[in-house]
């Protein structure tokens, strides 16, 4: 997608949007969905700066800076407003239910006895044939670089 016509490419260039969180020069941002998507009183979208359609195509640099704002956000709606736990939503990709081709987390504040029910209500139906463990363990793309360099310092 070019990202001249994407909607959160155009929203991080205006300033009047429903940020939640922006600081200059920061890799992620936070705004307030429309109200009538909202999920909870809170419910915010966390989007990488940088315009990438999922978790499939996104930078290290992007999706480490979506959940470190993730986390923050988290963090926020249990102080700031209260909230006993957070579901945190991501659909990436065409058979996910992706409604908009950038790459935004949906953190939603969650209160004891809420009435909500963000988990899927079924089992997808999908075979898969031979080992699963076995096939993603091949099919992982080895760290390389810095960022191998900083998960073996983790290990350790």
């Amino acid at each position: 997608m070019d990202p001249a016509g994407c909607v959160f490419c155009s929203l991080l260039a205006d300033p009047d949007a429903v940020w939640v969180s922006r600081e200059d020069g920061a890799d992620a941002a936070a705004l307030l969905p429309l109200p009538d998507s909202s999920l909870a009183p809170g419910h915010t979208l966390v989007i990488p700066t940088e315009h990438c359609v999922g978790v499939h195509d996104a930078s290290p640099r992007a999706l480490h800076a979506v959940s470190d704002l993730v986390q923050r956000i988290a963090r926020a709606m249990s102080s700031g407003l209260g909230a006993d736990g957070v579901n945190v939503l991501n659909a990436s990709g065409p058979a996910s239910g992706q409604s908009v081709p950038h790459l935004h987390m949906h953190v939603v504040p969650r209160w004891e006895g809420d009435g909500l029910d963000t988990w899927p209500p079924g089992l997808s139906r999908q075979e898969v044939a031979g080992d699963i463990r076995m096939r993603l363990s091949e099919a992982v793309t080895p760290l390389t670089g810095e960022e191998g360099e900083r998960a073996s310092a983790r290990r350790r």
